[in-house]
């Protein structure tokens, strides 16, 4: 130990030799009422709250003694002056005399410059045992804020919704809502942080049965965490509706983890919570899910970097036992140009076909991508996706489009050009392969999207597709409209139309419109609408809404 801290020493003295002698004497260059200017700033070390004193030779005083007139108090710095607030003083301050740094302040300048290397802060070395500098030293030593802390962005509204069934006269309900949007970084000082959207609704009238909406199955999607990450603590959690950062195929959670590191590439942990996003393929606002994992990382993003996770966990439903499963997710990346992605599930599997049931572990899901990017413009897609039971999320999302992944089953390949004009056109290709089929079907997507139309601004996304899979089949059509002016106006339009044949629901046949509206009144304030058109074999309706706050 006392070699270590032999070797300490040894190494603060070479950087004091090292570094230059502070400037401890300046000379007043204009006196003010109450204030004095300093011929020495930031240049000379200088500081806000640092404490001088203004000396002159004595009358009558043997040669080289000097008198003190008056103390000085840093208050304001350029890069070479000062200005110095005049405490009680024994005499007038003239300029061209002299002030003195005091002690503690000289220390302090000189401690900073020994510590200063390319930054323009100090850094300090700490030990993991026998740290010879004492707390009271390391803390003295100013550091300055990091601009992550308290860093708040996003916006706060209030809403309005009516909604109206056109076949029913005087049929239809109101909602007052709260909306929130925010990512607030290093909360108070600590490394906590909040980030995510929610909205909630309460109705304050309605008239007759009251059915949800398309747009009450979009606002069940949301994301709202508060995250814990400290990089000097070797625990992580996290606390919301969110997805376990190392294994996002467990879809959302209304629950929470906590994890430990094991080193620098191996994290360890549990989560419980759960399963309430209505785009999720297993999706049963029953289900609480408890499980533990084991993460691997290392590479960077410069160049190969990889993620390995394995897990195991409990599903009960109302709290009654549904199924153990086990679950890997493994990525392999390198820099833009390739990107392959797997997960898979396994579980307990009961076959009741023949006379006697027989329980085995069965794969129950698998889903494998590869992305290839030769070039900026062109994206390439291969994929195959695999479910032994029919996915549980809500169809009446199928024309929103976060069903896609769900829709094909079996191998896809898929790709994106980007061609001149803003111009750019993308496809998926597959065939289902599922056991138990009566027949191989061909799954298919085509998309058009173009920015800048006809110099308008407007952005056109137009989609097809058609899928035909174990648990139903359709097509659907879309037609998007974007125009964003100067950030701060946005207005978007969705029309489409969707057919869907499934014993899983008797709405087969819907057209639907959206239309919203952002508009950004000055810095702070923002105003938006929107308005939905559904009509449906089962159910229609017409839908309004308001909503006004601050954005921060």
């Amino acid at each position: 130990m006392k070699r270590y801290f032999t070797l300490a020493v040894w190494v603060c003295l070479a950087a004091l030799a090292q570094s230059p002698e502070p400037r401890t004497t300046f000379r007043i260059k204009h006196v003010a009422e109450g204030a004095v200017y300093l011929d020495g700033g930031r240049n000379a070390g200088l500081s806000e709250g640092m404490k001088l004193t203004v000396v002159r030779p004595a009358e009558g005083a043997a040669a080289g003694e000097q008198s003190s007139i008056a103390e000085l108090e840093v208050v304001a710095l350029a890069e070479s002056s000062a200005v110095c607030e005049i405490k009680p003083a024994a005499g007038p301050v003239q300029p061209g005399d002299t002030a003195h740094l005091s002690a503690q302040d000289v220390e302090t300048i000189r401690a900073l410059r020994s510590f200063q290397g390319s930054t323009k802060y100090a850094q300090v070395v700490s030990f993991t045992k026998g740290d010879p500098l004492e707390e009271e030293a390391r803390e003295s030593i100013p550091r300055p804020p990091s601009p992550e802390v308290n860093r708040a962005r996003g916006r706060i509204g209030f809403e309005y919704g009516a909604i109206r069934d056109p076949e029913g006269p005087g049929l239809g309900s109101s909602q007052l809502g709260f909306v929130f949007r925010g990512d607030v970084s290093r909360i108070g000082g600590t490394f906590w942080n909040l980030s995510g959207y929610w909205r909630g609704r309460r109705n304050v009238r309605t008239s007759g049965a009251r059915e949800e909406t398309l747009t009450d199955l979009l606002s069940r999607t949301y994301h709202l965490n508060l995250l814990y990450s400290n990089p000097q603590s070797p625990w992580v959690a996290g606390a919301g509706r969110l997805y376990l950062p190392w294994a996002s195929s467990l879809e959302t959670l209304d629950g929470g983890y906590i994890g430990r590191r094991l080193g620098k590439r191996t994290t360890a942990g549990m989560f419980a919570g759960s399963t309430p996003d209505p785009s999720s393929w297993n999706y049963n606002p029953d289900r609480q899910m408890l499980g533990s994992f084991i993460n691997f990382e290392g590479g960077t993003f410069e160049s190969v970097r990889f993620s390995s996770t394995a897990g195991a966990g409990v599903a009960r439903i109302r709290w009654r036992r549904e199924r153990e499963f086990a679950f890997f997710e493994n990525g392999l990346f390198y820099k833009r140009y390739l990107s392959i992605y797997h997960n898979l599930e396994a579980d307990r599997f009961v076959d009741r076909r023949g006379s006697a049931p027989r329980a085995h572990v069965d794969l129950s899901r698998s889903f494998l991508t590869v992305r290839l990017q030769p070039h900026r413009i062109l994206s390439l897609d291969f994929s195959h996706n695999y479910f032994r039971d029919i996915p549980t999320s809500d169809p009446r999302l199928v024309g929103s489009g976060l069903l896609d992944k769900l829709l094909f089953q079996g191998v896809n390949a898929g790709f994106r050009l980007d061609l001149p004009l803003r111009l750019s056109v993308y496809s998926s290709l597959g065939r289902s392969e599922r056991s138990g089929d009566a027949r191989r079907s061909l799954n298919q997507m085509y998309g058009v999207a173009m920015a800048g139309i006809w110099r308008t601004g407007l952005r056109a996304d137009l989609r097809y597709s058609r899928f035909d899979s174990s648990f139903g089949r359709g097509l659907y059509r879309s037609l998007s409209l974007t125009r964003e002016i100067h950030e701060v106006l946005r207005l978007e339009v969705q029309a489409g139309q969707q057919h869907f044949v499934s014993p899983l629901t008797g709405q087969n046949r819907a057209r639907f419109l959206n239309a919203n509206l952002d508009w950004l009144l000055g810095a702070h304030y923002f105003l938006g609408s929107g308005y939905t058109v559904y009509r449906g074999r089962v159910q229609n309706y017409d839908q309004l809404f308001v909503n006004a706050g601050y954005r921060f």
